[in-house]
C-alpha cells in the first residue's frame, strides 16, 4: 500500500488572505485534510480509528514558507507518513506548483495515538496496516523546536473566547483553530511587516467552547514566541520564524 499521497489543489477565496494569497492557517487546513484523505485510504481514518476506539492527536506541527501561492492558483499537495516510533510518528507535507518544480510550503506534524477507553496515549505500532509503505524521507530536516516557558512577564497580544465555530467532532477546539485565532490577534499590516517565513504550534491541553484564553508574546531578532493559557495553565504554545 502506497505511503505517498498526492492531490491537486487551486486555493481558494476562502482559504486565502487579505492579499489574496494562501494564508498562514489555511496552509495548515490544506495539510490536515489531505492527511485525513489519505488516513482514509490507508485504513486509518477518522471512522476506522473511532471502530477501534482509537483518535489521532496533534501533537506538534512545523511549517516552513517559501511561496505562498494566489487565489486561482493550481498546486499539487503532497504527502507522506513517516516511519513511526514507538509512541509518536510524524507526518509530512510539500505543496508545489502545478508541475511539481517548485517546492511552495513544507511541513510536518507529530502524531500520537489516544485511546479513548483507557484515556491515555498508546503506542503507535500497529495502527497502520502492515504493508503500509513507509517512505524514508522527511519534509522538513529541522527538528521541532522546544517550547519556552518563562512568559509570566511577557506582554499580552489579546484574549480570545473559544466559540461554536471552533469546534470539532472531538468537542473540543479544532486544531487549526488555534493557530488562526492567535493570527488573528495581528493587523494585517503586522502580519504583512512580519511575513514569517516558518510557524511552530505545540499542543498542551485541550480547549473547549466558552474556554477564555489569553494570548502573551515574547520577541528576539529571530522569532515571536506566543504563549496560549487558559488561567494558569498552558493550552497552546506557536512560534513564528521570522529568518
Amino acid at each position: 500500500m502506497t505511503g505517498v499521497y498526492t492531490k491537486e489543489f487551486s486555493v481558494t477565496p476562502g482559504s486565502a488572505d487579505h492579499a489574496g494569497r494562501l494564508s498562514y492557517h489555511g496552509a495548515l487546513t490544506v495539510f490536515m485534510d489531505a492527511a485525513a484523505e489519505h488516513g482514509e485510504l490507508l485504513g486509518v481514518g477518522c471512522g476506522a480509528m473511532s471502530e477501534r476506539g482509537l483518535f489521532w492527536l496533534t501533537v506538534r506541527t512545523k511549517l516552513r514558507f517559501f511561496e505562498r501561492p494566489r487565489i486561482g492558483e493550481k498546486t499539487l499537495v503532497v504527502t507522506w507518513p513517516e516511519p513511526a516510533g514507538k509512541i509518536r510518528c510524524n507526518r509530512s507535507y510539500e505543496l508545489r506548483s502545478a508541475d511539481g518544480e517548485r517546492l511552495l510550503v513544507s511541513g510536518k506534524t507529530e502524531w500520537a495515538v489516544f485511546d479513548l477507553k483507557k484515556q491515555s496515549v498508546v503506542p503507535v505500532a500497529g495502527v497502520f496496516p502492515e504493508s503500509t509503505v513507509f517512505p524514508e524521507k522527511t519534509a522538513v530536516e529541522q527538528p521541532f523546536a522546544r517550547a519556552a516557558d518563562d512568559f509570566e512577564t511577557a506582554e499580552v497580544l489579546g484574549e480570545y473566547t473559544v466559540r461554536s465555530t471552533d469546534i470539532d467532532l472531538g468537542m473540543h477546539m479544532n486544531n487549526v483553530a488555534y493557530p488562526r485565532a492567535v493570527l488573528g490577534a495581528f493587523s494585517c499590516a503586522v502580519l504583512d511587516a512580519l511575513s514569517p517565513k516558518g510557524i511552530e504550534v505545540l499542543f498542551k491541553r485541550p480547549c473547549f467552547e466558552g474556554d477564555r484564553l489569553v494570548f502573551r508574546k515574547k520577541e528576539d531578532e529571530n522569532a515571536i514566541g506566543i504563549r496560549v493559557s487558559r488561567g494558569e495553565e498552558s493550552v497552546f504554545f506557536m512560534r513564528l520564524e521570522l529568518q
